[in-house]
């Protein structure tokens, strides 16, 4: 079996990636009669948060395979919570979920504490789950971490908190203007 590498570089995927994004977003509003600034430019900045996840987490990616390619580096999984913890890692992971619960709100009208948490926790086991597979199967480079998953989920939470004291605040200035 003949050995390989691939390297996928960041940019030029990512930037491709957000302008199909954007388009497929106006393609989709345009053919249910709702292609509008006020729907467009939601979905347009998630689309784009989504891509930055996407590059944050995996890109830029270098794959191997076949006999050349060595084991897996097992040290790169990371099982248990907290005993291997990187305390700067754990804080970015959390804040990369942070804009979740606005990106949800106002691309898909997702309002409720325990789907944000759910999206949040469902997102960050994808990564993880890709990053795992292709650490053993095509050695990759990124880790596979537990508490990647904590603290993506801990973000999101504490965006959908942070989402709501903002909406509070604001009505009560509404309320407060109006009087």
């Amino acid at each position: 079996m003949p050995s390989g590498q691939l390297d996928v570089p960041a940019l030029p995927v990512l930037i491709p990636l957000g302008l199909v994004l954007m388009g497929v977003a106006a393609l989709v509003l345009r053919r249910r009669g709702e292609l509008r600034r006020e729907k467009l430019i939601p979905l347009w900045l998630a689309g784009w948060y989504a891509v930055a996840v996407l590059g944050a987490t995996m890109l830029p990616l270098r794959l191997a395979w076949g006999p050349e390619a060595g084991a897996p580096e097992l040290y790169r999984i990371l099982w248990i919570p907290y005993v291997t913890m990187r305390v700067d890692d754990f804080i970015l992971n959390v804040l990369m979920l942070v804009p979740l619960a606005a990106a949800l709100r106002v691309a898909f009208g997702v309002r409720d504490r325990k789907r944000v948490v759910l999206t949040g926790f469902l997102i960050s086991l994808g990564i993880e789950t890709t990053q795992l597979l292709m650490l053993l199967f095509l050695h990759g480079t990124r880790w596979a971490d537990t508490n990647d998953l904590i603290a993506n989920t801990l973000g999101a939470w504490l965006g959908w908190v942070l989402l709501q004291r903002v909406l509070r605040r604001r009505r009560q200035t509404e309320l407060t203007v109006r009087s």
